[in-house]
């Protein structure tokens, strides 16, 4: 279990407030998967803070109602929207804090199809609820093409990203390949050559020390920040062989 500074427990706690308000809601537990580093490290696997609640909108679901929802949620918690996106259900949210520590958390969802991710319905034993969620499989694909997706939308790598792969590698799961030919089109042996060469480009201390330095203990950041980016190469390289 990490060790989370005061600010930090304050704010996991109100991400659980919301969370357990927002899959309590029926419309929201059938129409919504959820994903992300928070699912991943609310089920064990992945050994970092996360600070945003990520879903997946399912086929077939009314996103004016899920809206709707959404806010009736935001409202019996006294959360304030402080930016909503038209076009897609994705809010930024104020909950009552001291204005010197960090009172924001964002809820985004996705309703881009890709048929080939996997959901199954897992316990969450932080909040004592059974809950629809992406396959770990399935959320580790997604964020080894969330990486190169980033970069090409924004011109941004996220340490997290790097994190995170490393440590779903290191742990030994799986990745779900369809994942990634579905949403890249290529084989996931070229896809890891062009990731490869993205980060080889790209990726610098700066990025890793900028974005984890808050996302993980002092003492681990600290292990972990030198040796992030050649061990992360070199197990890819490893992995692209292997395929």
């Amino acid at each position: 279990m990490l060790d989370l500074r005061p600010e930090d427990i304050i704010h996991k706690s109100q991400l659980h407030r919301l969370l357990m308000e927002i899959v309590d809601q029926p419309l929201v537990a059938q129409t919504l998967a959820f994903k992300g580093g928070t699912c991943a490290a609310m089920l064990g696997y992945l050994d970092r803070f996360s600070v945003d609640l990520d879903f997946d909108v399912l086929k077939g679901a009314d996103e004016v109602a899920l809206r709707k929802a959404f806010h009736q949620v935001f409202d019996h918690l006294g959360f304030r929207v402080t930016l909503e996106f038209d076009k897609v259900l994705f809010f930024q949210l104020r909950y009552p804090s001291s204005p010197t520590k960090r009172n924001t958390l964002k809820v985004s969802t996705s309703d881009m199809s890709v048929g080939s991710n996997q959901y199954k319905v897992q316990y969450f034993p932080e909040i004592d609820r059974l809950i629809n969620s992406q396959t770990i499989e399935t959320m580790f694909a997604n964020k080894l093409v969330a990486i190169m997706d980033r970069y090409a939308q924004h011109k941004t790598i996220a340490g997290r990203d790097i994190y995170d792969i490393h440590h779903f590698f290191v742990q030994g799961y799986g990745h779900h390949s369809a994942v990634i030919r579905e949403r890249t089109g290529l084989e996931p042996k070229e896809y890891f050559a062009k990731l490869i060469d993205l980060l080889r480009k790209h990726v610098t201390q700066k990025i890793i020390d900028e974005d984890l330095n808050s996302l993980l203990p002092y003492k681990k950041f600290q292990q972990i920040r030198k040796i992030l980016i050649p061990e992360t190469l070199s197990i890819l390289a490893q992995e692209q062989k292997r395929l």
